[in-house]
């Protein structure tokens, strides 16, 4: 990050929680990113988003296959604490699941019935006429253009005591964000720490469970 490079003519509002004590900064590779004092977050200027067909195609180079033991021990760490909270008969959605919803299939296979959403594979707006008991988002939240927008849409989709998965790489100390290979990704756009994840959770009256590394729980109260 080049600290050097901060200046705030033109004021953005934090796109994850709302506030307007942001900050902007450019890195060496000449990209535009704010920085919220708020919840902590970071995300990239929507003049550096790229179009959806250069988004898609992206998606398409992910090696995410439903049956590769490595990827779906990696999205058992949020299967199994997941799985450990919910009840028989419990109806789930895998929101932005991509084009292998393998973690969708892991829950499946434990018995729990489970729809699939994506906007670029698995379109199905029937599923925002519904309300689960159970809602996973793993390696989606670092793609949403308009968080604070997502999370209001996942909240109306959740029922009472219903629970929310999220796995995304949380924010590296600040003088490691320049180089972070997450960064890097086009699709990523927006990046959050345990403080986003909180107000995330106090702006919803939503229960958090911070797991291992890069996991999280909500538990919708209200």
């Amino acid at each position: 990050m080049d600290a050097s490079s901060k200046y705030k003519e033109d004021q953005t509002d934090c796109i994850v929680c709302k506030s307007e004590e942001t900050e902007t900064f450019v890195t060496k590779d000449k990209k535009r990113y704010w920085q919220c004092q708020v919840c902590l977050s970071n995300f990239l200027d929507k003049d550096h988003h790229i179009g959806v067909e250069e988004e898609k195609s992206r998606y398409l180079e992910h090696q995410n296959s439903i049956e590769d033991p490595d990827y779906r021990k990696f999205l058992s760490r949020l299967s199994t604490p997941l799985i450990k909270k919910l009840s028989k008969g419990n109806m789930g959605l895998d929101y932005g699941c991509g084009h292998g919803p393998a973690l969708a299939d892991i829950l499946k296979g434990a018995g729990y019935n489970v729809d699939l959403y994506d906007p670029f594979f698995f379109p199905d707006k029937d599923v925002f006429s519904k309300q689960y008991n159970f809602i996973t988002c793993t390696e989606t939240a670092e793609h949403f253009f308009e968080p604070y927008k997502e999370f209001e849409i996942l909240d109306k989709l959740l029922c009472r005591s219903g629970f929310l998965g999220i796995m995304t790489s949380f924010l590296p100390a600040k003088d490691a964000f320049e180089g972070w290979y997450y960064r890097r990704d086009p699709t990523h756009v927006v990046f959050y720490s345990n403080k986003s994840f909180e107000v995330i959770a106090d702006q919803r009256n939503w229960h958090i469970d911070f797991l291992e590394k890069d996991v999280v729980i909500f538990r919708k109260t209200l």
